[in-house]
Protein backbone atom coordinates (compact mmCIF):
# COMPACT_ATOMS: atom_id res chain seq x y z
CA UNK A 1 0.00 0.00 0.00
CA UNK A 2 1.06 3.54 -0.82
CA UNK A 3 0.04 5.81 1.89
CA UNK A 4 -0.48 9.40 1.65
CA UNK A 5 2.35 11.73 3.54
CA UNK A 6 1.66 15.23 4.83
CA UNK A 7 5.30 17.14 5.72
CA UNK A 8 5.19 20.11 8.47
CA UNK A 9 8.92 21.38 8.75
CA UNK A 10 9.94 23.11 11.56
CA UNK A 11 12.68 25.92 10.12
CA UNK A 12 13.82 26.30 13.90
CA UNK A 13 15.26 23.33 14.67
CA UNK A 14 15.66 21.95 10.79
CA UNK A 15 12.84 19.33 11.86
CA UNK A 16 10.93 17.23 9.75
CA UNK A 17 7.43 16.09 11.59
CA UNK A 18 4.93 13.78 9.51
CA UNK A 19 1.63 12.50 9.39
CA UNK A 20 0.84 9.50 7.17
CA UNK A 21 -2.47 8.25 6.85
CA UNK A 22 -4.14 4.85 5.41
CA UNK A 23 -4.61 5.45 1.54
CA UNK A 24 -8.57 5.19 1.72
CA UNK A 25 -9.60 5.69 5.10
CA UNK A 26 -9.13 8.20 8.62
CA UNK A 27 -6.48 6.08 10.09
CA UNK A 28 -2.98 8.39 10.86
CA UNK A 29 0.30 8.05 13.08
CA UNK A 30 1.88 11.50 13.62
CA UNK A 31 5.66 10.78 13.32
CA UNK A 32 8.34 12.86 15.42
CA UNK A 33 6.69 15.82 16.60
CA UNK A 34 7.97 19.41 17.87
CA UNK A 35 6.98 21.66 21.14
CA UNK A 36 8.66 24.79 19.98
CA UNK A 37 10.58 25.80 22.94
CA UNK A 38 12.33 29.31 23.11
CA UNK A 39 15.59 28.49 25.12
CA UNK A 40 16.87 31.94 26.61
CA UNK A 41 13.49 32.34 27.94
CA UNK A 42 12.55 28.71 28.86
CA UNK A 43 9.00 28.83 27.56
CA UNK A 44 7.12 26.33 25.54
CA UNK A 45 4.70 26.97 22.74
CA UNK A 46 2.68 24.97 20.54
CA UNK A 47 2.26 26.38 17.38
CA UNK A 48 4.44 23.84 15.15
CA UNK A 49 1.89 21.00 17.07
CA UNK A 50 -1.15 23.35 16.45
CA UNK A 51 -0.92 23.71 12.90
CA UNK A 52 -0.68 19.40 12.50
CA UNK A 53 -3.45 19.64 15.03
CA UNK A 54 -5.65 21.64 12.57
CA UNK A 55 -4.62 19.75 9.52
CA UNK A 56 -5.68 16.64 11.21
CA UNK A 57 -9.11 18.02 12.46
CA UNK A 58 -9.33 20.06 8.80
CA UNK A 59 -8.59 16.04 6.76
CA UNK A 60 -11.35 14.13 9.33
CA UNK A 61 -8.45 11.90 10.48
CA UNK A 62 -7.97 9.47 13.56
CA UNK A 63 -4.64 9.40 15.26
CA UNK A 64 -3.39 5.69 15.79
CA UNK A 65 0.05 6.33 16.27
CA UNK A 66 2.07 9.26 17.43
CA UNK A 67 5.48 7.80 16.83
CA UNK A 68 8.97 8.78 17.90
CA UNK A 69 12.27 7.83 16.02
CA UNK A 70 14.56 7.75 18.90
CA UNK A 71 15.15 10.36 21.53
CA UNK A 72 15.87 13.36 20.06
CA UNK A 73 18.69 16.04 21.16
CA UNK A 74 17.57 18.53 18.89
CA UNK A 75 14.44 19.57 19.82
CA UNK A 76 11.40 18.96 22.13
CA UNK A 77 8.67 16.24 21.39
CA UNK A 78 4.74 17.52 21.38
CA UNK A 79 3.77 13.87 21.67
CA UNK A 80 1.83 14.21 25.26
CA UNK A 81 0.28 17.48 24.05
CA UNK A 82 -0.76 15.87 20.82
CA UNK A 83 -2.35 12.75 22.64
CA UNK A 84 -4.51 14.80 24.77
CA UNK A 85 -5.70 16.69 21.80
CA UNK A 86 -6.06 14.03 19.23
CA UNK A 87 -5.67 10.78 21.33
CA UNK A 88 -3.52 7.75 19.56
CA UNK A 89 -0.78 5.57 21.55
CA UNK A 90 2.79 7.47 22.19
CA UNK A 91 5.29 4.30 20.45
CA UNK A 92 9.44 4.53 20.51
CA UNK A 93 12.10 1.24 20.58
CA UNK A 94 12.51 -0.49 23.55
CA UNK A 95 16.31 0.53 23.53
CA UNK A 96 14.89 3.59 25.24
CA UNK A 97 15.87 1.72 28.31
CA UNK A 98 19.66 2.12 27.55
CA UNK A 99 19.08 6.09 26.75
CA UNK A 100 17.23 6.43 29.69
CA UNK A 101 19.93 4.58 32.02
CA UNK A 102 22.59 6.83 30.72
CA UNK A 103 21.10 9.92 30.77
CA UNK A 104 19.48 9.31 33.93
CA UNK A 105 23.05 9.27 35.27
CA UNK A 106 24.13 12.08 33.64
CA UNK A 107 20.90 14.49 34.73
CA UNK A 108 21.35 12.67 38.50
CA UNK A 109 17.58 12.15 37.74
CA UNK A 110 17.65 9.28 41.46
CA UNK A 111 15.44 6.64 41.88
CA UNK A 112 11.86 8.49 41.23
CA UNK A 113 12.79 8.46 37.20
CA UNK A 114 11.68 5.31 35.82
CA UNK A 115 14.30 3.74 33.30
CA UNK A 116 12.02 1.03 32.12
CA UNK A 117 9.87 2.99 29.24
CA UNK A 118 6.81 3.12 30.73
CA UNK A 119 6.00 6.61 30.14
CA UNK A 120 5.58 4.98 26.66
CA UNK A 121 2.47 3.35 25.87
CA UNK A 122 4.73 0.88 23.38
CA UNK A 123 7.81 0.05 23.26
CA UNK A 124 8.60 -1.82 19.20
CA UNK A 125 11.18 -4.18 18.80
CA UNK A 126 12.73 -5.18 15.86
CA UNK A 127 10.35 -6.85 13.42
CA UNK A 128 7.51 -5.51 14.89
CA UNK A 129 4.15 -4.45 13.40
CA UNK A 130 1.40 -2.52 13.64
CA UNK A 131 -1.32 -1.23 11.93
CA UNK A 132 -2.72 2.30 10.86
CA UNK A 133 -6.30 1.09 10.00
CA UNK A 134 -5.59 -0.83 7.02
CA UNK A 135 -2.32 -0.10 6.47
CA UNK A 136 0.45 -1.93 8.10
CA UNK A 137 3.71 -0.60 9.26
CA UNK A 138 7.13 -2.84 10.31
CA UNK A 139 9.77 -2.08 12.77
CA UNK A 140 13.16 -1.72 12.07
CA UNK A 141 16.17 -1.10 14.93
CA UNK A 142 18.32 1.15 13.00
CA UNK A 143 21.20 1.87 15.85
CA UNK A 144 23.95 4.31 15.50
CA UNK A 145 23.11 7.85 15.90
CA UNK A 146 21.62 6.41 19.17
CA UNK A 147 21.17 2.99 20.39
CA UNK A 148 17.01 3.18 20.58
CA UNK A 149 16.99 4.62 16.88
CA UNK A 150 14.22 3.40 14.66
CA UNK A 151 12.99 3.17 10.84
CA UNK A 152 9.12 3.08 10.38
CA UNK A 153 8.17 1.15 7.28
CA UNK A 154 4.86 1.77 6.69
CA UNK A 155 3.78 0.35 2.98
CA UNK A 156 6.36 2.34 0.42
CA UNK A 157 7.39 4.80 2.81
CA UNK A 158 10.92 4.06 5.33
CA UNK A 159 10.54 7.11 8.35
CA UNK A 160 14.31 6.95 8.85
CA UNK A 161 14.54 9.74 11.88
CA UNK A 162 18.04 10.55 11.92
CA UNK A 163 19.92 7.57 10.15
CA UNK A 164 20.30 8.94 6.71
CA UNK A 165 19.73 12.88 5.50
CA UNK A 166 18.97 13.55 1.80
CA UNK A 167 21.74 12.04 -0.49
CA UNK A 168 23.60 15.48 -0.82
CA UNK A 169 23.90 15.58 3.05
CA UNK A 170 24.72 12.53 4.18
CA UNK A 171 23.91 10.68 7.18
CA UNK A 172 23.55 11.14 10.67
CA UNK A 173 26.47 12.07 13.88
CA UNK A 174 27.63 9.52 16.20
CA UNK A 175 29.10 10.87 18.96
CA UNK A 176 26.24 11.43 21.29
CA UNK A 177 26.63 9.08 24.48
CA UNK A 178 25.56 5.35 22.92
CA UNK A 179 26.28 5.83 19.52
CA UNK A 180 28.44 4.16 16.72
CA UNK A 181 29.51 5.10 13.63
CA UNK A 182 29.67 1.12 13.21
CA UNK A 183 26.29 0.43 14.09
CA UNK A 184 25.15 3.44 11.75
CA UNK A 185 27.14 1.99 8.66
CA UNK A 186 25.22 -1.33 9.24
CA UNK A 187 22.09 0.01 9.85
CA UNK A 188 21.90 1.73 6.87
CA UNK A 189 22.70 -1.10 5.38
CA UNK A 190 20.12 -2.89 6.04
CA UNK A 191 17.79 0.20 5.28
CA UNK A 192 19.17 -0.06 1.99
CA UNK A 193 17.99 -3.52 1.06
CA UNK A 194 13.93 -2.28 0.54
CA UNK A 195 13.64 -2.27 -2.90
CA UNK A 196 14.75 0.58 -4.32
CA UNK A 197 11.42 2.67 -5.33
CA UNK A 198 10.88 2.89 -1.32
CA UNK A 199 10.30 6.11 -0.49
CA UNK A 200 12.48 7.54 2.03
CA UNK A 201 11.49 10.72 4.26
CA UNK A 202 14.41 11.92 6.40
CA UNK A 203 13.83 13.61 9.98
CA UNK A 204 15.82 16.74 9.50
CA UNK A 205 17.28 18.37 6.43
CA UNK A 206 19.71 21.72 6.41
CA UNK A 207 20.31 22.28 2.56
CA UNK A 208 23.53 21.32 1.34
CA UNK A 209 25.83 23.47 -0.07
CA UNK A 210 24.34 24.64 -3.58
CA UNK A 211 20.99 23.52 -2.54
CA UNK A 212 18.43 26.35 -2.26
CA UNK A 213 15.34 24.60 -0.94
CA UNK A 214 14.29 22.28 2.05
CA UNK A 215 13.85 18.62 0.86
CA UNK A 216 12.81 15.35 3.15
CA UNK A 217 11.97 13.02 0.47
CA UNK A 218 14.19 10.45 -1.78
CA UNK A 219 14.42 7.25 -2.55
CA UNK A 220 16.40 3.97 -1.14
CA UNK A 221 17.69 4.14 -5.05
CA UNK A 222 18.59 7.25 -5.00
CA UNK A 223 20.33 6.84 -1.49
CA UNK A 224 22.33 4.00 -2.56
CA UNK A 225 23.79 5.84 -6.05
CA UNK A 226 23.79 9.15 -4.70
CA UNK A 227 24.53 9.25 -0.91
CA UNK A 228 27.85 11.37 -0.23
CA UNK A 229 28.67 9.30 2.57
CA UNK A 230 27.61 5.72 1.94
CA UNK A 231 26.89 5.73 -1.47
CA UNK A 232 28.47 3.71 -4.09
CA UNK A 233 29.27 1.05 -1.42
CA UNK A 234 31.58 2.57 0.42
CA UNK A 235 32.88 0.70 3.08
CA UNK A 236 32.50 0.77 6.33
CA UNK A 237 35.93 1.28 7.54
CA UNK A 238 35.96 4.31 4.68
CA UNK A 239 32.93 5.29 6.77
CA UNK A 240 33.42 4.65 10.33
CA UNK A 241 36.99 7.03 9.67
CA UNK A 242 34.80 9.82 7.71
CA UNK A 243 31.72 9.93 10.29
CA UNK A 244 34.22 9.76 13.49
CA UNK A 245 36.60 12.58 12.21
CA UNK A 246 33.66 14.87 11.36
CA UNK A 247 31.81 14.20 14.18
CA UNK A 248 34.89 15.87 16.34
CA UNK A 249 34.45 18.81 14.78
CA UNK A 250 30.53 19.41 15.99
CA UNK A 251 29.47 21.29 18.47
CA UNK A 252 26.74 20.34 20.34
CA UNK A 253 22.68 20.98 19.24
CA UNK A 254 21.83 24.27 20.52
CA UNK A 255 18.67 22.18 22.41
CA UNK A 256 20.20 19.31 23.74
CA UNK A 257 19.80 19.47 27.39
CA UNK A 258 15.88 20.23 27.56
CA UNK A 259 15.60 18.13 24.42
CA UNK A 260 16.66 14.97 26.43
CA UNK A 261 15.16 15.78 29.58
CA UNK A 262 12.19 15.83 27.89
CA UNK A 263 12.10 12.99 25.69
CA UNK A 264 13.91 10.30 27.40
CA UNK A 265 10.27 10.90 29.24
CA UNK A 266 8.02 10.53 26.44
CA UNK A 267 7.78 14.46 25.89
CA UNK A 268 6.68 15.03 29.36
CA UNK A 269 8.11 17.70 31.60
CA UNK A 270 10.03 16.97 34.71
CA UNK A 271 8.15 16.79 38.26
CA UNK A 272 7.77 19.91 39.66
CA UNK A 273 9.23 20.86 42.73
CA UNK A 274 7.73 21.93 45.91
CA UNK A 275 6.74 25.36 44.58
CA UNK A 276 5.12 23.98 41.67
CA UNK A 277 7.98 25.15 39.54
CA UNK A 278 9.14 22.71 36.40
CA UNK A 279 13.26 22.76 36.24
CA UNK A 280 15.08 21.44 33.84
CA UNK A 281 18.80 21.10 34.56
CA UNK A 282 22.60 22.02 32.89
CA UNK A 283 25.36 19.26 34.00
CA UNK A 284 28.30 21.05 33.57
CA UNK A 285 31.50 19.20 31.75
CA UNK A 286 29.11 16.30 31.44
CA UNK A 287 28.10 15.89 27.68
Amino acid sequence: MTPAVKAFFDEATNTVSYVVREPEGTACAIIDSVLDFDHAAGRTSTASADAIIAWVKAEGLRVEWILESHVHADHLSAAPYLQEQLGGKIGIGDRITVVQDTFGKIFNEGTEFQRDGSQFDQLFREGDSFMIGQLRGEVLHTPGHTPACLTYVIGDAAFVGDTLFMPDFGTARCDFPGGSSADLYNSIQKILTLPDETRIFVGHDYKAPGRDDYAWETTVGEQKALNVHVGEGRSIEEFVQMRDARDATLGMPRLILPSLQVNMRAGQMPEPDEQGDVILKIPVNKI
